[in-house]
């Protein structure tokens, strides 16, 4: 029987989206700290997410349901460490939508522990058609990412 789970695409919250995240064994390093690559894991979720709960669904993209079909390509990574987390940690992943314009997404993502800044990152993301060209998010998809935006922008 199918389930429905109201939280586990995480939520939005005042302009930014919020995933809770569990650090499990898989997630660390033989020092038993959080290795740097799961961040990446960790920021993808949130993204993924965020755009999930913003009505932009990355299978309708892929299947043309608003056009031509389309996906996202990370442009741009920039990826600061500031404190380790540990196995069984719980982390907040917030996700903030900077921009939205034409084939670029511009978003700030944080992984908090308790409220305490683990990890942030700056990450641009490119709107491509299937032969890898970027083309502008359709502007039905735009609209709905501007309404969540903390400029309304």
């Amino acid at each position: 029987m199918p389930q429905h789970w109201n939280d586990l695409a995480g939520r939005l919250v005042a302009g930014s989206h919020v995933l809770p995240v569990r650090v499990y064994y898989e997630d660390t390093d033989f020092t038993g700290l959080v290795y740097h690559g799961s961040y990446v894991r960790f920021f993808e979720r949130g993204r993924s997410d965020f755009l999930r709960l913003c009505g932009v669904h990355h299978a309708e993209l892929a299947d043309g349901t608003h056009g031509a079909a389309l996906a996202f390509a990370v442009r741009q990574l920039n990826l600061s460490y500031l404190r380790p987390a540990r196995i069984d940690d719980v982390l907040e992943i917030v996700t903030t939508l900077v921009e939205a314009r034409g084939a670029r997404i511009a978003l700030q993502q944080k992984a908090l522990r308790k409220g305490e800044i683990l990890a942030e990152a700056d990450v641009t993301v490119a709107v491509i058609s299937t032969d890898g060209r970027p083309t502008r998010l359709p502007s039905a998809l735009a609209a709905r990412l501007a309404a969540i935006s903390p400029d309304g922008e």
